[in-house]
């Protein structure tokens, strides 16, 4: 029988110098909860190419995860940029996989990088827009007032930034 992808990423893990066992296969769970607390075991989300992370990227920075992503063409591969840029951690999003690469390494080497970016990722979460969704209704009801008046106004579409928004 051939070998299984969990044997051959554990025998590339090794490869590579690193101990087979942290490579994780985490088993499925209903529990949001749950999900959310075995996320935050881990250091670092690495979100890769070509169709990135889009709600899991989420989860992991609720739950205080760094995600680090290289920013793809398409929409699919734009979403954890995205939700990096509204938290303010765009340091987190490389512009090459030579540069997504080299940045993994470098959180691997230097803990306190990690350790600080995760700091960082705690107080932005509380006070950037990702995550406030009072904030986000309101500014919301505020671009359908915005659209709705501009409609009755026989005006032409155009764009606007909300306030608290990037």
């Amino acid at each position: 029988m051939a070998p299984g992808p969990v044997s051959n990423l554990r025998r590339e893990a090794a490869a590579r110098g690193i101990a087979p066992e942290r490579v994780v296969f985490a088993p499925y769970v209903q529990s949001d909860a749950d999900h959310l607390a075995r996320l935050k075991r881990a250091d670092l989300f690495l979100d890769t190419l070509p169709y990135n992370a889009h709600a899991t990227a989420s989860d992991a920075l609720w739950a205080g995860v760094p995600v680090l992503t290289v920013m793809g063409n398409g929409f699919p591969g734009r979403v954890a940029a995205s939700l990096l840029t509204v938290l303010g951690l765009q340091e987190l999003i490389a512009p090459s996989l030579a540069s997504y690469e080299a940045m993994a390494s470098r959180f691997a080497r230097e803990p306190d990088l990690l350790s600080d970016m995760r700091k960082k990722l705690a107080r932005h979460r509380d006070t950037m827009p990702l995550f406030d969704t009072a904030k986000f209704t309101r500014g919301l009801e505020t671009a359908y007032i915005t659209m709705f008046e501009g409609a009755q106004q026989k005006l032409p579409p155009r764009n606007f930034t909300l306030e608290g928004r990037p």
